[in-house]
């Protein structure tokens, strides 16, 4: 693992050494072993990280690589009395195929909270941005605290192209514009190379460009919450201070989780009962004033649903038009399945994620 003391009495002068992350971080790794006289470093990351590789400031030359190529080198350098490496710099890698994919450690589903609504929202880039730093001229760092600055911005341009549109508002726009593919056309993947499921894309990867005009959005005003509110279970006393004015939940008509006007579903559906569970939405209308979206539905095995009504005409802009949506079990599965609702007009798809319990 590279970590201080291990190198000590090993002759790596001139040497690149294979290293298994662990105890330090890959940086103090390389601090060893350039101290120990080596003249570069392999990393393998951690089986847990799949193919997630992160770039990282090193003292020396070095790469980072999945765990499955690092044990295809452990296996080479056994494989022979006299193994051989070299690091080469090919530049910018520009167009690599199963972009975007979602890194090991990209904050997962469900919400133990309000599992009620999906979680995560959207996907952003998050991995070896390179970015100004304000102790150097730049730095290249990976986290939440990377993917948020993107989707901070798209959202001011958005409410720079649209000055009147709610918080809520673009954030419609962005997932229901977001991409559920990647550059190769196939689904976006996980750190393990397989088709990422909803708790880690939840709507998909952020598309700045088609989220500036959404077509339908799926407006939620301040109001809107407080019945929301009251139906997780606080008291008034703790309503009314997140919303900073009097509330009285037994004077409202509380709702659950599914029924707030997000831009994704969740539902759960019980074993052994084949009754229906709906859901109502509305959506406005932000883009041509006459225009027609006709509804499309795409459910998993042992799930069926149906909407109403299958067509939304709008005469102008800012109207809005509300629809309902009935889910109803149609086989004896369990676990958690994925689907999506789209409204389809000549110019746009305005998708929702569907996430689906089968207890």
């Amino acid at each position: 693992m590279c970590s201080n003391g291990t190198l000590d009495g090993v002759d790596v002068r001139g040497k690149i050494v294979l290293c298994q992350l662990g105890i330090i971080d890959s940086v103090q790794m390389s601090e060893v072993v350039k101290k120990a006289g080596g003249a570069g470093m392999i990393v393998i990351n951690y089986p847990v990280d799949g193919y997630s590789i992160i770039a990282d400031d090193h003292v020396l030359p070095a790469s980072m690589v999945p765990y499955a190529y690092g044990v295809e080198i452990q296996a080479y350098i056994n494989s022979t009395s006299t193994p051989i490496a070299t690091i080469i710099n090919h530049g910018t890698a520009m167009h690599r195929p199963h972009s975007p994919d979602v890194a090991s450690f990209s904050s997962r589903g469900p919400s133990q909270i309000t599992p009620g609504i999906l979680k995560p929202d959207i996907i952003g880039p998050g991995v070896n941005i390179l970015a100004g730093w304000n102790s150097q001229a730049f730095a290249l760092l990976s986290g939440t605290s990377m993917s948020c600055p993107h989707l901070s911005g798209i959202a001011a341009l958005i409410k720079k192209a649209h000055p009147g549109w709610s918080p809520a508002a673009i954030k419609s726009a962005i997932m229901t514009t977001a991409s559920v593919t990647d550059n190769t056309g196939g689904p976006i993947l996980d750190e393990q190379h397989r088709p990422a499921d909803l708790f880690a894309v939840g709507a998909g990867h952020v598309n700045a460009r088609q989220a500036i005009d959404p077509g339908l959005v799926y407006d939620l005003t301040p109001e809107d919450y407080v019945p929301y509110l009251c139906g997780l279970g606080y008291n008034d006393s703790a309503v009314s201070a997140l919303t900073r004015k009097p509330v009285r939940c037994s004077s409202l008509k509380s709702i659950s989780q599914g029924e707030l006007n997000y831009p994704s579903i969740s539902v759960t559906l019980q074993a052994n009962s084949w009754k229906s569970v709906s859901y109502t939405r509305t959506v406005t209308n932000v883009g041509k004033p006459t225009s027609i979206y006709a509804v499309k539905v795409d459910m998993p095995k042992g799930v069926s649903a149906s909407v109403t009504p299958t067509t939304l005409s709008f005469e102008k802009v800012n109207q809005k038009k509300s629809f309902s949506i009935s889910f109803r079990r149609s086989g004896g599965r369990s676990g958690r399945v994925g689907g999506q609702l789209r409204w389809v007009s000549r110019k746009h798809v305005v998708r929702s994620p569907i996430s689906i319990r089968l207890k």
